[in-house]
């Protein structure tokens, strides 16, 4: 269990982007958390692997307030929560394998993994990871010289080799197009389902919303105005979460 409590974070040039949300999140369920541009979706997941430090309000996993963890602990919390991102964040120049091989950083002598000194047993591992991407042709090519939508495979299976029991996925499918899109979020989806991993996935669109969540969370202006079913958004309530002057689109 997930529980977020009055999580507030204002930056340092006064930006409030979060303001009092709170809720909670059963083992094993499929959260979309969704909003215009700016409403606080990446800060949200950001403050809850702690890449960006809450202002005020806890965060409680299986019992542990990851608010109040001290780095040495912060570290073992972080191996447990893969994420993915936006933009992918490779590492370019270097082969794909050693990218995913990263997510395995958490795990090994900080040392050895410098000089990409990885056990055979994490090489098999990745190896693994590429295959149930559909990558395992790619493990030496160079990430950079890979489509957007390989590249975020990529970066699927090297969240996964953290063993994570929980995957934050920041707008995952926003640099791609629509089909691509879906073959990203079934990446997703099967990852939830086969493994029984929490995904909590920031999205703009609601198509991708009503077809691959079981629950949606929606923000404005850092605060939670929606809680519920993806069915139950309303025109009322996407309204409410969108403004006024938006329209929906399929």
């Amino acid at each position: 269990m997930l529980t977020v409590e009055k999580l507030t974070k204002i930056y340092d040039d006064g930006t409030v982007a979060l303001r009092d949300v709170s809720f909670e999140i059963p083992d094993g369920q499929f959260l979309a958390v969704i909003g215009l541009s700016g409403s606080g979706k990446s800060t949200l997941l950001r403050c809850i692997n702690r890449l960006v430090e809450p202002t005020s309000g806890r965060i409680l996993w299986d019992g542990q307030d990851i608010t109040a963890a001290p780095q040495e602990d912060l570290r073992q919390i972080r191996r447990r929560i893969g994420m993915v991102f936006q933009h992918f964040n490779l590492v370019h120049r270097s082969k794909v394998i050693t990218n995913v091989l990263a997510g395995r950083l958490g795990y090994v002598n900080p040392a050895r993994a410098i000089i990409n000194r990885f056990p055979r047993a994490d090489i098999d591992k990745a190896v693994a990871q590429l295959q149930r991407v559909g990558l395992a042709e790619k493990a030496d090519a160079r990430a950079d010289e890979l489509s957007g939508g390989q590249q975020q495979r990529v970066g699927i299976a090297r969240a996964m080799m953290q063993d994570p029991k929980m995957i934050l996925a920041d707008e995952p499918v926003a640099s791609l197009d629509p089909v691509l899109a879906h073959s990203i979020m079934q990446y997703l989806e099967l990852i939830n389902d086969e493994d029984g991993v929490t995904v909590l996935c920031s999205l703009h669109f609601l198509d991708l919303v009503h077809r691959y969540a079981d629950r949606a969370i929606a923000l404005n202006e850092g605060r939670l105005v929606y809680d519920g079913t993806p069915v139950g958004i309303d025109d009322a309530r996407f309204k409410a979460i969108y403004g006024q002057e938006a329209e929906r689109v399929g």
